[in-house]
Formats: structure tokens, C-alpha cells, sequence
């Protein structure tokens, strides 16, 4: 599954999961300039046994802001709010740091794929997982959140259908304790229907388009997980996670977790004044202000997001014409953008060349299209777009798109470059930023852009992200902001679905590539650092890189 994220920097320390992982060294700094461990295979986290770590203690992390809907699985939810509620929330799978899944036993006592004709995936429940109100959790609130997601009922304004559109029915099994869930069409990604970026809710709040759209507007309702929902102050924009006295796990080392919210140029100031405890380092002047500051280090793992742009292919709109967007991403040098935002920040700058896998995990190929400014002029002629001045003109149209993202520095500088690149070919960008408030539910879904710039944040699970992105279905929007897409690529993405052999799903992921970037949808730039500047004395917290990060294990040493 996916989730947005306005910023690269933003959300980098918030989130649980990462995709890839890049070795460290022992140096207060991190990893060297230039070494480099393989991907998918470590992380960063200072691990240390619990008996070391003191018991209480507050984790201080940001948020780029307040959330405007608590529901993770809700259309108007962004990656913010997942990083607040991932710690009260159940889910089926963990990571390891090779990216192998394990049933999460905390929850469940087994998740397994019980049959293929029809495919079926039987879900038990841990006997002593209960609600924060002390109800059991049951597999009603497993039918619940299937119902939700399926898709059936349009007034669910869901993100995902996260294969649920293809489950036929879900049973109780055993007793209560126990789901089956029967699927009327394979569901490739079956194992992270409640897993990564995806988690379990009450069926009190699926049940309902309005208590699935409304109950989780302004706060979470009951929750289970190591910690719950302590206090939120929409006004001092923060929120506090303190510990769940219904846990029937490990009893977590910290008392509380703080999200606060902070603008973008706010956050690495914060760190160095020690008021938050761990940031993501964006820029080379974040890694210069981490290293000169007392009690912080750096901590490396490239990450799961990846920044990029999307256009708005809508009808009537600039860049309806895919040959347009086709000619404009072959004026953008992503080479060149790789190399100036992260020289000094990763030893070997690369663009993603991919929109499904990222660099390291298994699937990963080039399917991008060449930089190739001479032909993307010569595309653009041929279409009619022809030179009136320094700006290409048809129909009394001008070649003038506007490029909207979050009021980040790191963004305007990405956009700066491609700006410049575009010039050379006649084609005008205006740069404009908006607020993280509002930024999606005012702006990216309405289609108030020409180009868009956001970071999507995957998991190891990236098949059940295609639909959500890249489907094109006129009345389900879901993820795919810029409306483009055709009825021959809906065809492939459920060919890929629909096949339980890994291989032969991962190749044919590779095909909807191909065809993503042929028809101009979006281009993949960079995927994220993952730097985390971090206190040196908090253990088990950092850069995760495919790890899922254990909560009840995270504290300070003593």
C-alpha cells in the first residue's frame, strides 16, 4: 500500500516501515562517505536489549500537521496520521531487516494462506488481543473492514480497496476468535491486506460510510496496541500517545510519545535546541547541523519514500495529451536532480527508475524513459506545440504548467532545476506552494495542478498499491490524482493481481510499468536518504530500513 506524504523530510523519522536499507558505520555520523552495505539486509537503530534501556521517558517527534482525518484508511488521510496511530493499532505481519514477513504474534497466532481454489487465507486471533475499552478483538472486526474497503458501496471514501474489491465473503471461523476469509477473484498481495502501511480498525468504526468518514475526523475512538491516544491540542498542534493499560504484550519502556507539529524549516532547529529527538535530514545543511550538535547522531538506511511528480491528465486539462507528458519527462534530467539533491547525503546519487519497486527489492528494473531533450523537442513540434517566443503555443493555448508542492525548500529546489531543464525546450513552469494543511484534500484531489509534487511511502507490499495509483476508474478515485489511465492497463494491473506465483506477479508488475510510463502518468525522481539525525542515548528507533520498528522496545539507555 501506499501513503502520500507532502515532504521527503517531513515524514521520514515518523513512520515504521522502510523499504531499503544502507549500512553504518561506527562513527558517531553514521555510515562513511562512500561506504555502502547491501540493500535490504540492515538498519540503523542503535539496538540494544531492553534491560539496558530505563524504564518511562517521553519520545519527542514531529509532524508536519495537526491531522485532518484520524482514519489511515480514510480517502482524506495522509502519511501523518499514520505515523501517530501505527503504535495503537493491530496488524498481521511484521519485517524483519531483510524484508522477511512474520506473522505479528502480538495479534494473531497465525495468518495462512489455507487454500488456492477459491484462494482463501485463514486469520486467528491471539486469545488475550483485546480493544482499549477491554472488548475482544473478533473476526467481525475483520468482516467489517473488508466490507468497508471492497469498493461496493461508493459513500466508503476509501484511499485503498487493499483486495478487498476481490474477497467474496468473510466467515467466522472456529469461534470469534477466528476469520476466514474467502476471495471470489486471487488476490496477489493477500499478505498485506492488514500489514504494512495497512492496519485493523474496530469494526465500530468501518461499519458505516459516516462512521468510516466522520467517526475518526477529529480522534481515534478505541484503539489496541502498545500505547493509545493520551491528549490531543488542535491549537498547540500536538498529540500524545501514552501507554495502553489494556496491553497484553511487553510492557513498552516509554511513558508517552509526543507528536508536535512543526513548519518544515523548523524541525532540524528543533533537534539542535533539544526539543524533538529525532528528524529526518533532508539537505546537506540538516547533515551539518545534526554533526555539530551535541548528543545527536546520524543515523542511515535509504527509506521507503520516494519523491515525484504526477501530472493532471484530466479531460480538457493542459496535459491531457499522454505524448505531451511523454515529451515533457524526457526533458527532465532526473540524473542530474539525483545528483544535486543528494551528492553528500548517499554515496552514489540515482534516480528511481521504477514506480513499483524500489531500488534493492526484489522486482526492481529500469523500465524510465531516456533523457533526451533534442527528441522531446522535435515530439513537441510534431504535435503542434510550436515556439512563440521562449514559450511554445497551440490553439491560443500557452505550454505554461504550473507545479504545486508543499512550502518545503527541498522541493522548490527539485522543482528549480526542472524548471530550467523545461526552458530549454519552450515549455514555462511556474512554481507555486501551498500549506501542509489542506494540502490534499484542497488541492491534489481536486486537481488544482497542472504537475503535482508529493512522496508516496510503500511497504513490502507494493502489488496492492497499482489499483490505488495507476488503475484509472472514473468514480473511484482513490490515489490517482492526475485521472489517467486506460481500460488496457486496468486489464494488465488485474492480470498482476490475480497471480498467486510471486515470479510470475513480479514480472508482470514490471509490464504495468512499462506501461505507466508510456502513458506519461508520473515520473519517479528520487527515493528518500532515509537520514535520521536521532539522541544518542534513544535505542531501537532511527532509521528502520525494512525493519518494522518494535514500540514496546524503544527507550532511552539508562
Amino acid at each position: 500500500m501506499r501513503i502520500r506524504s507532502v515532504g521527503r523530510r517531513l515524514a521520514v523519522p515518523l513512520f515504521a516501515v522502510a523499504l531499503l536499507a544502507a549500512g553504518c558505520g561506527a562513527n558517531d555520523t553514521g555510515a562513511p562517505e562512500g561506504a555502502v552495505a547491501a540493500l535490504g539486509t540492515v538498519n540503523d537503530i542503535n539496538p540494544h536489549d531492553v534491560s539496558e534501556l530505563r524504564d518511562g521517558g517521553n519520545l519527542r517527534l514531529v509532524m508536519s500537521s495537526y491531522p485532518e482525518q484520524w482514519n489511515p484508511l480514510q480517502l482524506d488521510s495522509d502519511g501523518g496520521v499514520a505515523s501517530v496511530v501505527r503504535p495503537t493499532l493491530p496488524r498481521s505481519f511484521v519485517t524483519d531487516s531483510a524484508g522477511k514477513i512474520s506473522v505479528d504474534t502480538n495479534y494473531f497466532t497465525s495468518v495462512e494462506l489455507t487454500n488456492t481454489e477459491p484462494q482463501q487465507v485463514t486469520y486467528t486471533i491471539t486469545p488475550k488481543a483485546v480493544w482499549s475499552d477491554g472488548s475482544p478483538i473478533t473476526w467481525e472486526d475483520i468482516a467489517s473492514q473488508a466490507n468497508a474497503l471492497s469498493g461496493r458501496d461508493d459513500r466508503f471514501l476509501i484511499s485503498n480497496t487493499m483486495g478487498f474489491d476481490r474477497v467474496e465473503k468473510v466467515e467466522r471461523g472456529v469461534d470469534d476468535r477466528q476469520a476466514i476469509i474467502t476471495f471470489e477473484k486471487h488476490f496477489a498481495d493477500w499478505a498485506g491486506q492488514f500489514a504494512g502501511n495497512s492496519m485493523l480498525l474496530p469494526k465500530e468504526a468501518t461499519a458505516t460510510p459516516e462512521a468510516f468518514n466522520e467517526g475518526w475526523r477529529n480522534g481515534v475512538t478505541k484503539t489496541a496496541g502498545p500505547f493509545v491516544v493520551q491528549s490531543t491540542d488542535r491549537a498547540q498542534g500536538r498529540v500524545v500517545l501514552g501507554r495502553n493499560p489494556k496491553w497484553w504484550g511487553d510492557t513498552p519502556k516509554l511513558d508517552t510519545i509526543t507528536f508536535s507539529e512543526l513548519a518544515s524549516e523548523a524541525m532540524v532547529p528543533a533537534l539542535a535546541n533539544n526539543e524533538v529527538d529525532a528528524v529526518g535530514l533532508g539537505t546537506r545543511d540538516d547533515m551539518e547541523t545534526a554533526r555539530n550538535t551535541a548528543g545527536v547522531v546520524i543515523r542511515r538506511a535509504p527509506s521507503n519514500f520516494w519523491n515525484h511528480l504526477t501530472f493532471n491528465g484530466a479531460p480538457g486539462s493542459l496535459l491531457e495529451d499522454p505524448a505531451v507528458r511523454v515529451a515533457i519527462i524526457k526533458a527532465i534530467d532526473r540524473n542530474g536532480i539525483a545528483k544535486a539533491m543528494q551528492n553528500g547525503l548517499v554515496p552514489d546519487p540515482k534516480p528511481l527508475n521504477n514506480h513499483i519497486f524500489l531500488q534493492g527489492q526484489d522486482g526492481y528494473q529500469d523500465n524510465s524513459l531516456p533523457f533526451d531533450p533534442e527528441a522531446a523537442a522535435r515530439e513537441l513540434d510534431a504535435l503542434g506545440w510550436k515556439l512563440n517566443g521562449d514559450v511554445r503555443e497551440k490553439d491560443g493555448r500557452r505550454l505554461e504548467i504550473r507545479d504545486v508542492m508543499y512550502n518545503d525548500q527541498t522541493w522548490v529546489q527539485i522543482a528549480q532545476i526542472i524548471q530550467q531543464n523545461l526552458a530549454q525546450i519552450g515549455v514555462k513552469l511556474v512554481i507555486e506552494t501551498k500549506p501542509g494543511n489542506g494540502f490534499f484534500t484542497d488541492v491534489i484531489q481536486p486537481g488544482n495542478f497542472d504537475v503535482g509534487q508529493w512522496s508516496w511511502q510503500g511497504d513490502a507490499f507494493p502489488l496492492s498499491s497499482i489499483p490505488q495509483i495507476w488503475g484509472y476508474y472514473p468514480d473511484d478515485l482513490q490515489g490517482n490524482y492526475g485521472r489517467i489511465g486506460s481500460p488496457e492497463l486496468n486489464e494488465l494491473i488485474e492480470q498482476t493481481l490475480s497471480e498467486l506465483d510471486p515470479q510470475k506477479a513480479i514480472d508482470l508488475a514490471n509490464q504495468v510499468d512499462k506501461e505507466i510510463w508510456a502513458e506519461g502518468h508520473s515520473i519517479p525522481l528520487v527515493q528518500s536518504a532515509g537520514n535520521v539525525g536521532v539522541r544518542d542515548n534513544l535505542a531501537n528507533y532511527g532509521a528502520a530500513g525494512l525493519a518494522s520498528l518494535d514500540y514496546t522496545k524503544i527507550g532511552f539507555l539508562k
